[in-house]
């Protein structure tokens, strides 16, 4: 078994209570308040800031080209994603320039960010790979009976398509080839995992 398995394996009871959550259930199925969706639109688009910075100071650590170019590739997935969220915010009436990020949201990028800086590559994989991975997942169950064409169908269609999923095999091999079975990428992993099921709970409960 990969680490990478090894890690979401052993966060399965996070990624269930992702899925679970009422403001993913209310995505699948297109009862989710539209404000909420408004509110989270804005926070992830602040938070993904903070991945693509993640990302860049991860590739200027990398030991080698492959985890460089890696990163770098990685990072433009995410800008790819920034464009989405442009138009979602143009859709949902969110100005994006004036987003000021909740407790749940700067907890997270604190986060994030803290590690790409003080930790190791491997460690800012580990970091980083719940949440595309989370996504993937989520993405792919809800699309498991087909999609229903609501409000939130794009979204659903994003994170099951086939373009995502091999990004977050990327970094999923980014934690295989520079980080160790530690104590500290368990914990860092599974605190990851936890800011995932907070945001969600800070949108649907705004």
């Amino acid at each position: 078994m990969t680490l990478s398995i090894e890690l979401w394996t052993a966060n399965q009871d996070l990624a269930q209570a992702c899925l679970k959550h009422p403001f993913v259930q209310g995505i699948a199925k297109g009862t989710l308040a539209p404000e909420k969706f408004a509110y989270y639109v804005g926070q992830d688009a602040f938070f993904l800031e903070a991945f693509a910075r993640a990302y860049s100071i991860a590739a200027a650590k990398a030991p080698d080209w492959l985890g460089f170019t890696t990163f770098h590739s990685l990072a433009d997935g995410v800008l790819q994603e920034l464009r989405l969220h442009e138009g979602y915010a143009a859709e949902w009436g969110v100005n994006l320039h004036s987003v000021e990020p909740g407790a749940a949201t700067r907890r997270y990028t604190d986060f994030l960010l803290a590690t790409a800086w003080g930790g190791d590559v491997g460690l800012t994989a580990a970091a980083m790979s719940p949440c595309m991975r989370l996504y993937a997942f989520l993405g792919e169950q809800l699309a498991v009976d087909g999609i229903l064409d609501h409000l939130y169908a794009n979204w659903i269609r994003t994170y099951s398509s086939a373009d995502f999923q091999p990004l977050a095999q990327q970094l999923d091999s980014l934690v295989d080839n520079y980080a160790s079975a530690t104590p500290l990428v368990h914990s860092t992993y599974r605190y990851a995992m936890f800011c995932e099921r907070d945001f969600f709970q800070a949108a649907w409960t705004l």
